[in-house]
């Protein structure tokens, strides 16, 4: 097999991307690029926005180059896929989010007129509904993406029920039901009703959601930073064991809860 040819250069540049993308894909190019279809690399999209996540929260930007770089890979290799169908291409791509980002910001490229941020959003949302042919609140809840992780769809599920007007949305209700949550799930943890058990684990997690959102709290960084803190509590009761000659099976009940607690 004859082997591919591209030039060396100082900078690439999105071209370049484009172009090196077609020859992995092509008859001289990488057996394994050549094998992908959109579903046998649809995780690895999620994996690359994770590490662009990651990339951020530890402030080093050149991590956050290369993250991003390996997030608009996944891009260009879904556009290159349906390019190769004749179906649309990068440009189109690009075409779309431009012309969506212009329709959405009436308050930059139109005559609409907004006092801060929080207008900004309304509309933002308004406009979004309207370009998906959302015409009920319900539909905007479903419209939420499945696929997102749970904490984050329950908060947006439960912030978009908000926006639609429901009554009641407030933190002391939110934390009321957080309450009645747990004790449903006591009662059916007694029981040793697995379905129940199922549910009320269910109720208690959405919950949570709910009284994030009201909060205006990630409930992915809350959860993020207890299981940070879990893992720093339990590597600590591990050395302290350890020190005494004593294996994790050895430590004392009370110094077990303790973790568990929190405290």
């Amino acid at each position: 097999m004859d082997k591919a040819v591209y030039p060396k250069k100082d900078f690439y540049n999105i071209d370049d991307l484009l172009a090196i993308m077609k020859i992995l894909r092509s008859k001289n190019g990488c057996p394994w690029d050549m094998e992908q279809d959109h579903h046998s690399i649809r995780k690895d999209v999620l994996e690359e926005a994770y590490e662009v996540a990651e990339a951020i929260d530890s402030e080093n930007p050149d991590l956050l180059k290369e993250e991003l770089g390996d997030l608009l890979l996944q891009v260009v290799f879904h556009a290159e896929l349906e390019t190769e169908k004749n179906v649309f291409d990068f440009d189109a791509v690009c075409d779309g989010i431009c012309k969506k980002l212009i329709y959405r910001h009436p308050h930059v490229f139109g005559n609409i007129h907004v006092e801060n941020s929080a207008d900004v959003l309304k509309n933002w949302d308004s406009l979004k509904s309207r370009s998906k042919g959302e015409e009920t609140a319900g539909q905007r809840l479903e419209s939420v993406p499945k696929l997102l992780p749970a904490l984050m769809r329950g908060e947006k599920v439960s912030k978009r029920a908000v926006n639609a007007g429901l009554k009641g949305a407030t933190v002391e209700n939110a934390v009321d039901n957080l309450k009645k949550a747990a004790e449903q799930l006591e009662i059916s943890v007694k029981s040793e009703k697995n379905v129940e058990i199922e549910e009320n684990l269910g109720k208690l997690l959405f919950a949570g959601c709910n009284l994030s959102s009201l909060l205006k709290k990630d409930s992915e960084e809350c959860l993020t930073t207890a299981i940070n803190r879990f893992i720093m509590q339990f590597k600590a009761l591990e050395e302290k064991a350890g020190a005494k000659g004593l294996t994790l099976d050895q430590i004392p009940e009370e110094e077990v809860l303790r973790l568990f607690n929190g405290s």
